[in-house]
């Protein structure tokens, strides 16, 4: 099955970094005022979707989406359902995360969403990547400049880090109290993490 790759509005600055990320084969679903960065990803849209209350309702052939401004799911939320619905499993979001510390914030959410229904998803900015950790561990590799742990889902506990600079042996990371940000793979090292209870998020920086 093909990935999914959702472009949204927010600004993307290093396009070269982005497109090492992007394959041949991935199906692009861009919502709304995210039509902006065909050109600089070079690649074509398969799917759009939006309201076009930012963006003016462009001319195609290609397969469009027409939201009503009114609605409870933002465009890039709709796109991430609509991909579900038609069968996708695996996901990369790009330009989610920018001014709008509301939108952006939203867009995390999509993480929790897609996770909770057994999807694969990746969210990645000029800066850092983005998933969530659950159970089932994950690895980060020391190419990454550092890797935080944050809770954004109530309170999570059985969180194990190894081969970090910073190791936790069943731990526990409350939301209104994150210090699991700036962590270091050890050199040579791939960084192991799982948790046994809830859900956390990995960002790895570039």
């Amino acid at each position: 099955m093909k990935r999914a790759v959702i472009v949204a509005a927010a600004k993307i600055k290093n396009y070269s970094k982005i497109r090492k990320f992007l394959s041949k084969d991935d199906f692009y679903i861009f919502c709304d005022a995210g039509l902006k960065h065909c050109k600089k990803l070079k690649v074509k849209p398969d799917l759009i979707v939006g309201d076009f209350d930012s963006i003016k309702k462009p001319s195609t052939s290609i397969e469009t989406i027409v939201l009503p401004v009114e609605k409870d799911d933002t465009d890039t939320f709709f796109a991430v359902k609509e991909a579900l619905k038609r069968g996708f499993t695996n996901f990369l979001l790009l330009g989610c995360i920018g001014e709008r510390f509301d939108h952006s914030l939203c867009n995390v959410s999509v993480l929790l969403h897609l996770y909770s229904r057994g999807a694969e998803c990746v969210l990645i900015d000029d800066y850092s990547k983005m998933k969530i950790v659950g159970e089932k561990p994950i690895f980060v590799a020391d190419t990454c400049s550092y890797f935080s742990l944050m809770n954004v889902d109530g309170n999570a506990s059985g969180i194990t880090i190894k081969n970090a600079k910073y190791e936790l042996n069943n731990g526990e990371i409350k939301s209104d109290f994150m210090y699991g940000s700036g962590n270091e793979v050890l050199p040579g090292k791939k960084a192991e993490i799982s948790v046994k209870k809830g859900r956390m998020l990995l960002v790895e920086v570039f």
